[in-house]
């Protein structure tokens, strides 16, 4: 579970990312799934952009991309997601501790 601080620290990383996904009308899937985690292992933090064409509920297609992707939700902004997991092999980003 993060922290306001350190949510705060990864939004402002966030801030300046493009987003690497875009999920429209296919809506989420398993391969999805493990590119997402993938990127998430190699960067820690991913965006995600969710397009109007999407049928599924918004906040349900959040919970359920964090959750499949054992992450966290470091901010909703608009459509926009934005993930975090630290990775397991090498530490891209330093988050500080309380």
């Amino acid at each position: 579970m993060l922290t306001n601080k350190q949510k705060k620290y990864l939004r402002a990383i966030g801030n300046k990312k493009k987003s690497l996904f875009q999920i429209g009308k296919d809506g989420l899937s398993y391969n999805l799934f493990n590119t997402v985690s993938d990127s998430l292992e190699a960067h820690e933090l991913v965006k995600v952009n969710v397009l109007k064409s999407c049928v599924e509920d918004f906040e349900e297609l959040t919970f359920d991309l964090a959750a499949n992707t054992h992450s966290e939700v470091v901010q909703v902004i608009g459509r926009t997601i934005l993930l975090y997991r630290p990775s397991k092999k090498h530490h891209v980003i330093e988050v500080p501790n309380d």
